[in-house]
């Protein structure tokens, strides 16, 4: 067990699925999937070998359970975020970026999860593939209602340029090791809304 590992290990009684999905969110989100092995991730949890296999079957389906439950949280933080912002679509769309900054600074600016696993799992068949395509599905939806909301003309276009710019604010914040890339991208994305607005009066 390397040193700091024990900070991951949960209680006794919690059930070991919950326990194995606590500590590799904390051991994979901190130095990457791939380099944490079987035996780091049970004896960390603190569970025998076989309530791996019983409770997930493999390593890989560990980690898209770990990636699914990322996702139910983060849909859920962007619900509670967005829950009396039914009639303003352009503050929904700030919200994504307010989390984006929050969840850099919680996790200590180490990048978008969903793109550090498919960076680790480049086979396009791959089921944790599957979850991060489902993720970005989601939040472009989110991005498209919203403009369609507002009145923008072709939502789906730039809906798809907003989400690079996300993209590419999580990338900056976790190269700067500071907010500011998040921030400005949501001071771009402004922009870019108004100017289409303009363009569509």
């Amino acid at each position: 067990m390397a040193i700091g590992d024990k900070a991951t290990t949960r209680p006794e009684r919690m059930p070991p699925a919950e326990r194995l999905l606590d500590t590799a969110a904390s051991l994979f989100d901190r130095e990457g999937i791939r380099a944490v092995g079987i035996e780091r991730l049970i004896a960390a949890a603190g569970v025998a070998r076989a309530s791996l296999y019983q409770n997930f079957g493999s390593k890989d389906a560990l980690v898209v359970a770990y990636l699914e439950r990322a996702d139910r949280a983060d849909r859920a933080r962007f619900a509670r975020e967005v829950r009396d912002l039914a009639d303003h679509p352009r503050e929904r769309i700030r919200a994504m970026f307010v989390l984006a900054e929050a969840g850099a600074k919680r996790r200590g600016y180490r990048g978008c999860l969903y793109i550090n696993a498919a960076t680790e799992f480049p086979d396009a068949h791959h089921p944790v593939r599957g979850v991060v395509l489902e993720h970005r599905r989601w939040l472009l939806d989110e991005l498209t209602h919203a403009l369609d909301q507002a009145g923008v003309g072709e939502p789906p276009q730039l809906a798809a340029r907003l989400q690079l710019i996300y993209d590419g604010a999580l990338v900056g914040a976790k190269s700067a090791r500071a907010v500011a890339p998040i921030r400005a991208a949501a001071e771009l994305v402004e922009e870019l809304i108004d100017a289409a607005l303009t363009t569509d009066s």
